[in-house]
């Protein structure tokens, strides 16, 4: 049995932030039924596609434990079979531009009075106020949300990350909203609105930088190194290049091989309680007790000295002989994995966060599991629906005869493979 078995999901969503939200509510067990326009589909089925003739790995990464059905919901009978699906399910995801809902007739209300019992989920870009109705991607909810502005160097623009905390970052959210209120559900017996914004998603994302602000009414941020090189502060937070962004300093440093391998480096914290063991083993052991070395506070304006100087260890080390030299030492340090490096960890295949997929029009392809571990149902990825591919089953399960789908299809409320 699968955490979310018996709930019904009805799946309006596109592209990267709702999917992503969809997908995880599948793995946890929940029936997805993907709505999809006839002949269409979902946009990224067919953008930066890799092998012609097969949806994209942007769609079939995005989209696993689901099924398709192909709907027009424009259409005067596509309109009826929706108000049925919605009449018999849990949970409706969407992430439309503002009003899209409620332009086809399907908004809070009308969706509310069809079914009491159902939880209406949005992912929009901004909240209420002067930006709702403006349009959002991920990069765009990057910025909006203060990421760019506290992410790069100090001498450099604001730069965007190659994590999707805007896109998957609000799907995220999304999931956990959605499942506290089935939780609620259940002692109240009615549904609710659940929204997120993307810019709401990323600001929750990095509030250690909100923090920050705050903290900058009072004297300079003397973690950042910026306070070492002497480099005044104004009166927002700033771009901290590499710096670890808490109170334990950290930068990435080179590793051997630097010179040839993009990837050649660590990531090194220089944590207070093993300063001792730091100074060891890059042959520093004057300085765990010398006059504005022994303690973080006498440190924090010679980093960059100190960094430099753990460099030139890391740097006649692979990065993982310096994880190997210093997991023992309990010296956090991670190193800098490429994607094909992650590719090809078996490990991460060991614990399903990496799985290789089989479908139908493309073969064998990898893609990420499912990042939450249940104990007691563990997920399992079934790959990304055809387009439409179960649209007949779904409509079996609504009650339709071979007549009544045979009806449905020429009234080109679905697509015509779906004709019995």
């Amino acid at each position: 049995m699968k955490a979310l078995d018996g709930i019904k999901v009805l799946d309006f969503t596109h592209v990267q932030s709702g999917p992503t939200c969809t997908q995880l509510l599948g793995w946890f067990g929940a029936d997805v039924i993907k709505v999809e326009r006839p002949h269409v589909g979902d946009a990224t089925r067919k953008q930066l596609v890799d092998k012609p003739g097969a949806d994209s790995l942007y769609f079939t990464m995005l989209n696993h434990n689901k099924r398709s059905i192909e709907l027009d919901s424009k259409n005067a009978t596509g309109k009826a079979v929706l108000t049925r699906l919605i009449e018999e399910s849990d949970v409706l995801v969407e992430n439309f531009a503002p009003g899209a809902l409620d332009r086809m007739g399907f908004g809070w209300e009308a969706v509310h009075e069809i079914n009491p019992r159902l939880i209406m989920a949005s992912i929009k870009g901004f909240g209420a106020g002067k930006y709702a109705d403006c349009k959002v991607y991920e990069n765009v909810a990057q910025c909006t949300g203060g990421s760019a502005s506290t992410t790069g160097f100090l001498d450099g623009p604001p730069l965007v990350t190659g994590a999707q905390i805007g896109d998957s970052g609000a799907g995220l959210h999304l999931c956990l909203g959605i499942v506290t209120a089935l939780f609620q559900r259940e002692k109240t017996g009615k549904g609710q609105r659940v929204s997120v914004a993307m810019q709401d998603a990323v600001l929750n994302l990095v509030r250690v930088k909100m923090r920050d602000q705050q903290r900058l009414a009072v004297g300079a941020l003397k973690e950042y190194s910026q306070h070492g090189a002497g480099i005044p502060f104004g009166d927002t937070t700033p771009r901290a290049g590499n710096d670890s962004g808490g109170g334990q300093p950290g930068k990435i440093l080179k590793c051997k091989g630097w010179e040839d391998d993009p990837n050649a480096y660590t990531y090194f914290i220089i944590q207070e309680a093993v300063w001792g063991n730091v100074c060891d083993l890059i042959g520093e052991a004057a300085w765990k007790t010398a006059k504005g070395y022994a303690t973080l506070p006498e440190r924090l304006d010679k980093l960059d000295e100190i960094f430099a100087r753990i460099e030139e260890w890391t740097q006649t080390k692979t990065k993982f002989e310096v994880l190997e030299a210093c997991n023992p030492l309990d010296i956090p340090v991670g190193p800098i994995l490429s994607m094909k490096e992650l590719a090809e960890d078996e490990a991460l295949y060991a614990t399903g966060t990496m799985v290789e997929v089989d479908h139908p029009e493309r073969g064998a392809y990898l893609s990420v599991g499912c990042p939450i571990k249940l104990s007691a149902s563990p997920a399992e990825v079934v790959r990304a629906p055809l387009l439409g591919e179960h649209t007949e089953e779904i409509l079996r399960d609504l009650g339709y005869s071979n007549e009544d789908i045979n009806k449905i299809s020429a009234s080109g409320a679905i697509g015509e493979k779906s004709c019995v």
